[in-house]
């Protein structure tokens, strides 16, 4: 008696194609059953440790007819909306705005180079600033992340909405000793 026949069949009774089939089948179930991987649930987020972060971002070139109003804008508003790499990154608040000033360098007689106001008249509605904002972000090892999903690292480009504004910055500082 022949193990294997012309037919291809195991002791003319099994053929092979289906032993094959019906031990991968049986490998996969034994594998979704007992291997089944590690479970993503909310509990892995939940044990996320959520720090204070501040951060400080540099607005240039801000276009503003009314920059007083803005500002006042910020200090009864204390929140703001970020978006980080088109995004939404969370909520944050805004801790200080430090308005920066327009200045131009000018030749001096002596051949010294000051910095002085910006005396065009355009000027007065282009205005930069640095924001402070902090939030709260998970430290990790290759950095700080917001919201559970976006890294903020120095450089990075961020925008900020309110509901008066909507305007981009980059950022400069990131603080984690808060």
């Amino acid at each position: 008696m022949k193990i294997i026949d012309s037919k291809g069949r195991l002791f003319s009774k099994v053929s092979i194609l289906d032993l094959g089939a019906a031990l991968i089948i049986l490998l996969v179930i034994i594998g979704i059953f007992f291997f089944p991987g590690t479970p993503v649930t909310q509990s892995i987020v939940a044990q996320t440790k959520l720090k204070p972060v501040e951060v400080k971002v540099l607005v240039r070139g801000l276009s503003v007819a009314d920059f007083d109003g803005l500002l006042e804008n910020f200090e009864t508003d204390k929140k703001s909306n970020i978006i980080i790499r088109n995004q939404p990154a969370g909520e944050v608040e805004v801790i200080d705005v430090s308005p920066l000033p327009r200045t131009t360098p000018v030749p001096q007689p002596d051949g010294t180079v000051k910095a002085l106001p910006d005396p065009r008249p355009e000027i007065a509605m282009i205005q930069d600033m640095v924001l402070t904002l902090q939030g709260r972000a998970e430290i990790t090892n290759n950095g700080v992340v917001l919201d559970n999903t976006k890294k903020v690292k120095i450089g990075t480009p961020i925008q900020l909405e309110g509901n008066m504004y909507d305007f981009n910055g980059t950022i400069i500082s990131v603080n984690t000793e808060v």
